[in-house]
């Protein structure tokens, strides 16, 4: 791997107009959310299940109201123990396992209370306190199967997703190169290193000449979480592994994970890029900080994609690694052919992708932006926080560059 000589003018713009007054409506909601939301969240269940002409016992009422207030209470502040100064494992795990039960709960409490009870009136089934039990038996039902399922979806080792990606510019010496991409580990509370052992195991083999984590190792420092990451040592590529900073990473003593990862084998691409030479052609492997770098107060940290790209060949195709999606404005203006990001998590627990869609361009695979870049989103490797997958498989994923100057000329 070297560094060329040659110079591609790029500028970073800022944010398109549309995108900026949606985030910024995004944003001004989020100020409020974590007030008003455990709020609706533990309310609106509790109206449902036990106040709507179910009659239940007073026993039973009295019971699940206190369980919905201990909730509405227990949760903000086992988050905050959880993730604040304190960083109580114990108390990050109940915080956060409430907050994905309760907003499955939430979810099919608002759907089945919305379509399940009048079809059952529509269908002249039982009389109202009849079809008030059924919609709360049916919530608690399709929940608890729904956690389970997520449980076991969230701990499992990611299945493998292959994915072909056409490059116009990608020379014929480099068809074929294989680039594993893992992305947002979320090493955390709950004790993964034998995952992590495992999730390596399955990238080795894969035979990758490029192996990519687009950040969000974990939650925590690296000096916290050194145990669960270590196995990343162990990846192997027949090229570079490489790996960039995630937000995540900013709540976490940032550099701590570069110089873990640079200890550990891995090539952080802060603002800097490695060439990728075969056959007599050349792909620029960059890199760039996340976007909440540079208000993180540390020096030298920020996303510049003009650095990453300083001193590149403007004929060479590049692949930029970006944790955040949203980037893909930036580097399609700066002419990048591929992006590869996570951080969506594919929206981790339905339906939250559709928030997610509010802040991001795409949320999971593979899209286009403008006339030449593509951006391949990763749903995650792990998760964050609780831990559930529902309806957004975590995945490790195998991009297969393609050159179409080989098709083109196996036609000729």
């Amino acid at each position: 791997m070297t560094e060329t000589r040659e110079t591609r003018p790029v500028e970073d713009p800022g944010p398109e107009p549309d995108r900026s007054s949606r985030r910024g409506l995004l944003h001004r909601v989020m100020r409020y959310l974590p007030l008003v939301a455990p709020v609706l969240l533990w309310a609106v269940p509790c109206v449902v299940l036990l106040h709507t002409g179910q009659q239940w016992p007073l026993a039973v009422t009295l019971a699940g109201t206190a369980l919905c207030v201990l909730g509405l209470v227990g949760m903000p502040v086992a988050m905050v123990r959880g993730h604040g100064r304190r960083q109580s494992d114990g108390a990050a795990i109940l915080g956060t396992t409430l907050l994905g039960g309760i907003w499955v709960l939430f979810t099919w409490s608002v759907l089945l209370g919305a379509l399940l009870r009048p079809a059952l009136a529509v269908a002249d089934i039982g009389d109202g306190q009849d079809r008030a039990r059924i919609v709360t038996w049916a919530v608690l039902a399709v929940s608890a199967v729904l956690l389970a399922y997520g449980l076991v979806e969230a701990r499992r080792v990611p299945r493998v997703r292959r994915v072909e990606v056409p490059l116009p510019r990608l020379g014929p010496g480099l068809d074929g190169t294989r680039v594993v991409l893992i992305t947002d580990t979320h090493y955390g509370p709950l004790d993964r290193a034998r995952w992590s052992a495992r999730v390596c195991e399955k990238v080795n083999t894969l035979e990758a000449d490029l192996v990519c984590h687009t950040g969000d190792i974990a939650d925590g420092t690296a000096e916290r979480r050194r145990a669960q990451a270590a196995p990343l040592g162990t990846v192997e590529a027949t090229r570079a592994r490489v790996y960039v900073t995630g937000n995540h990473e900013y709540y976490s003593e940032a550099q701590g994970w570069v110089d873990l990862m640079d200890e550990l084998g891995w090539e952080p691409l802060r603002n800097r890029h490695l060439l990728l030479e075969r056959g007599g052609d050349t792909l620029v492997v960059a890199g760039v900080d996340d976007v909440t770098a540079e208000a993180s107060g540390l020096d030298g940290h920020g996303a510049h994609l003009a650095g990453a790209l300083r001193d590149t060949h403007p004929d060479h195709p590049v692949l930029l690694l970006a944790h955040q999606p949203t980037f893909v404005h930036r580097a399609a203006a700066g002419g990048v052919d591929l992006q590869l990001s996570g951080h969506t998590h594919g929206g981790q627990i339905w339906p939250f992708h559709y928030l997610v869609r509010l802040d991001q361009p795409a949320v999971a695979g593979l899209s286009r932006h403008g006339a030449r870049t593509l951006l391949y989103t990763s749903r995650g490797t792990g998760f964050w926080g609780p831990p559930f997958r529902i309806f957004a498989p975590s995945e490790i994923t195998l991009l297969v560059l393609r050159s179409t100057r080989t098709a083109e000329a196996a036609r000729d």
